[in-house]
């Protein structure tokens, strides 16, 4: 037994939550969520989407940010399977109740096609519930699952053994508010003719239910699934301590263990001895693999200090994927009727499987691979060089008709994180020479450094060359090389571009400067293995990778510190 369990008030009802406390429905839970945000443009609710400033916490500001840009979850919450649909929704929209009934709704009937798919979330917990029966305590489920759904799931989960187990259940469609609104609790307990007080327990995974049992006054368990540290757990809890949990359980048997600590104080608590009723001990979950992250960090990363930073424009600077994308799909038909799909690369000499895979759907439909649109971490650079490989004459054509439908869509330019242009400002201070490299035409171009934050940005940059200012576009390095000698520097590890493809890193090696690789997308390290192999063949890599503009901040000041550029701060306070 833990030492350091609490005595609680001996319960007469425990109400549980279901997904992330009695069972996993994780796998549905984010499919049918991936399949509702890609339709957040139709549904209008990219505009709702809470402003970063009034977040309430670092991840949610990445949560947002990642989702209003490339409309998936983000990696993060997919590796640690840690937080509930309900939890997202709260997160993202904040108190728009609208938005989020519409969100709801529309997850909802995505979930149609994945439900069904429920496991225990951790060993023996239909003999734990059994041991409740034992004891005579009414046992509830109170969750913000649709009946449709919770009453598949509970007729399914262990063969169908649940329902005999469980005494009454109150879903999303029951009440009028969803959890943390007290009233899912209150309409649960009037279902046995009791109201809410200290001896109803209700045990749940999330920061939201315990939200919703003190809401409710009854007594709160947090219930550890995720299998968070106690550091984590105690500086969750302490911006809210309101909200602590009464307990916190990193198992059922520890459920139990609190149940025979109230026996020891009240032997007529429960109709049976609890340590005869209480099922063979089961381990708690299995803590969820971690994110590997890359390991080109600015923390390990030993680089000559920058006198020149160079920017790639889109997915590093700024955000206009929704337009390239639009301009995609409305290009690739074209290009069967110009011969270009007979000129694509090969399969079989493709730089990784995926490669491939785009390849070959692309020839066969002449359309993107839905998942790569729902991913929306690609560019229009890669996309064509994965397609047509070192024949450029065919990517030169593919960027015409690209450009003559992009004309249909460009416009909407938002900086890719909000403090982008604070970011521009300061190493101006700094006394750094900034560019822009971008393969988008100067007829573009020009329009949307004009267009991001009311035209503010237009004199951040001491240079700015676009696609058509040379013969070749990256990943050819002859875009860098004139940047470079526009600004009177020669190239070198002093002259850094930052961006966020493979085309960019390419350009920068073969132009011999210092190569930043702004993973925005956050890939991982597996990934960026993948498609930065450093062998024979794609011997370009990195030299240093940031996730976002704060670490890439954090990485030139630490090189400035490390006295790298006197020269450059020179005069400067």
């Amino acid at each position: 037994m833990r030492d350091n369990l609490p005595l609680l008030p001996t319960p007469k009802t425990i109400l549980f939550d279901w997904h992330g406390t009695l069972v996993d429905t994780q796998d549905a839970m984010l499919a049918a969520m991936q399949d509702m945000l890609e339709q957040m443009e139709e549904l209008g609710l990219v505009d709702r989407l809470l402003p970063e400033d009034q977040c309430k916490s670092a991840d949610d500001v990445k949560l947002v940010r990642y989702i209003r840009i490339f409309r998936r979850l983000h990696p993060k919450i997919l590796v640690e399977r840690r937080v509930s649909r309900t939890e997202i929704f709260n997160a993202i929209f904040g108190n728009d109740t609208d938005a989020k009934d519409l969100a709801h709704r529309a997850y909802n009937k995505c979930y149609r096609s994945f439900y069904g798919k429920v496991k225990p979330f951790q060993d023996g917990i239909r003999e734990y519930l059994a041991a409740l029966k034992r004891l005579e305590i009414k046992v509830g489920i109170a969750t913000n699952r649709s009946r449709e759904f919770l009453l598949h799931e509970l007729r399914t989960v262990d063969d169908g053994s649940w329902p005999r187990l469980i005494d009454f259940t109150t879903c999303a469609d029951d009440i009028t508010q969803y959890k943390p609104d007290p009233q899912i609790i209150r309409y649960a307990l009037a279902q046995i003719d009791t109201y809410p007080r200290p001896e109803t327990w209700y045990i749940g995974d999330g920061h939201l239910d315990m939200v919703t049992a003190k809401n409710a006054g009854v007594t709160a368990i947090f219930y550890n699934g995720g299998c968070w540290d106690e550091n984590e757990l105690r500086e969750s809890f302490a911006r809210e301590p309101e909200h602590a949990p009464d307990a916190i359980i990193n198992s059922f048997d520890e459920l139990m263990d609190l149940l025979q600590i109230s026996q020891q104080h009240d032997p007529l608590a429960f109709a049976k001895i609890v340590e005869k009723a209480r099922p063979p001990y089961f381990p708690p979950p299995a803590p969820p693999a971690p994110r590997i992250e890359p390991d080109w960090h600015p923390s390990v990363a030993k680089l000559t200090a920058p006198r020149v930073i160079l920017f790639d424009w889109h997915a590093t600077l700024v955000d206009t994927l929704d337009a390239m994308y639009h301009a995609v799909d409305d290009m690739l038909p074209e290009l069967k009727e110009i011969g270009l799909l007979d000129r694509m690369v090969k399969p079989g000499t493709s730089k990784s499987p995926e490669d491939a895979r785009l390849v070959e759907y692309v020839q066969d439909h002449a359309q993107l691979h839905p998942r790569i649109k729902a991913d929306r971490k690609i560019s229009r650079t890669d996309i064509f060089e994965v397609l047509f490989g070192e024949d450029q004459d065919a990517k030169q054509q593919a960027h015409q008709i690209f450009n003559a439908h992009y004309r249909n869509h460009y416009g909407t330019v938002l900086p890719f994180e909000p403090r982008v242009r604070q970011v521009l400002v300061s190493l101006h201070v700094l006394g750094f020479k900034l560019g822009v490299i971008t393969n988008r035409d100067r007829e573009f171009f020009e329009h949307e450094v004009k267009a991001v934050e009311n035209g503010s940005w237009a004199d951040l940059f001491n240079v700015m060359i676009c696609g058509d200012d040379t013969e070749l576009r990256k990943p050819h390095p002859d875009q860098l090389l004139l940047a470079a000698e526009r600004l009177g520097y020669s190239p070198g590890t002093n002259v850094w571009y930052v961006g966020d493809s493979t085309t960019d890193v390419i350009a920068s090696k073969l132009a011999g400067i210092t190569s930043v690789f702004f993973n925005g997308a956050q890939w991982d390290q597996p990934w960026l293995n993948k498609i930065f192999p450093g062998n024979d063949k794609y011997p370009h890599k990195p030299d240093v990778v940031v996730n976002d503009f704060s670490e890439f901040w954090a990485l030139v000041l630490a090189c400035v510190n490390r006295g790298y550029s006197e020269s450059v701060l020179s005069g400067v306070e």
